[in-house]
């Protein structure tokens, strides 16, 4: 089956609550190299083979002249967007219609790996009654430990899932799910899944997403793939096996040391 074709689109805010101005806060790299969140995951997904284009989304004008000052193309949406679902699905109705999937990578997640966005697009191509499809990725006992200090400190750090043997998602949390009892945080390997700001949206779910209200668990979690699950669509989730480094997001002044690590330990200037 020839793999769908897809676009990729980065939504970014200025106002972010946790953490406001961060797409164009700098991030050190491989031998000092400096460059701005938003340049970082533009990269990040300008590398992905195969992508009919990439585009930034945002209502902020700053950020949309750093985005044009490095060359990059943006798509202006309305500040009325409470989400990056709802910011893609805005930028998407801009997007050539041939295009069968959109891809969000979210504006604060530069150390997304590559392969895992082709794999998206491959599971929708392979599983026809999937409408959206994410990622999740096995913890090792660092990243679990990154998880657990932002818990103990009272900081809203990654997003855990939980899903089914075939592989549908039953719940995304900022609490760390499932439970785990005494010891079971001990190993190399954790079983726990952290959830990757990645999702590839079929056309129609983005339009069943728009035409629904907000859920009550999507405003209380503040996670808006949760709304899919509240309408009864199948969200598949590709699992990935523990990664070389720890793909963190930005969410709060925190981890910028720690992504500024990985960057250099990876040789990403």
């Amino acid at each position: 089956m020839a793999q769908p074709s897809f676009a990729i689109i980065i939504p970014a805010r200025f106002e972010s609550t946790r953490y406001p101005g961060k797409p164009l806060v700098e991030l050190r790299g491989a031998r000092g190299a400096s460059k701005m969140l938003i340049r970082r995951s533009w990269d990040c997904a300008s590398a992905v083979p195969g992508c009919a284009g990439v585009w930034v989304a945002t209502d902020d004008e700053r950020i949309a002249s750093a985005v044009d000052g490095f060359g990059g193309k943006v798509i202006m949406t309305s500040p009325a967007c409470a989400n990056g679902t709802e910011r893609c699905a805005e930028a998407a109705a801009q997007i050539d219609d041939s295009v069968d999937i959109i891809v969000n990578l979210q504006g604060d997640a530069p150390l997304t790996p590559t392969f895992a966005v082709e794999q998206l697009v491959a599971r929708l191509g392979e599983d026809p009654e999937a409408e959206m499809a994410t990622v999740a990725v096995r913890c090792t006992r660092s990243v679990y430990a990154h998880l657990a200090a932002d818990a103990a400190e009272g900081r809203v750090g990654g997003t855990t899932a939980v899903f089914n043997r075939a592989s549908r998602a039953l719940y995304f949390s900022k609490r760390i799910i499932p439970y785990l009892p005494a010891g079971a945080a001990d190993s190399e390997i954790v079983p726990v899944h952290l959830h990757l700001g990645l999702y590839a949206y079929r056309r129609s779910a983005l339009s069943a997403y728009t035409e629904a209200p907000a859920s009550e668990l999507e405003m209380l979690e503040g996670l808006e793939q949760l709304r899919f699950l509240d309408l009864g669509i199948p969200v598949s989730v590709v699992q990935l096996d523990p990664l070389s480094w720890d793909a963190i997001e930005l969410n709060n002044p925190s981890d910028v040391p720690i992504i500024e690590r990985v960057l250099e330990e990876r040789g990403i200037e």
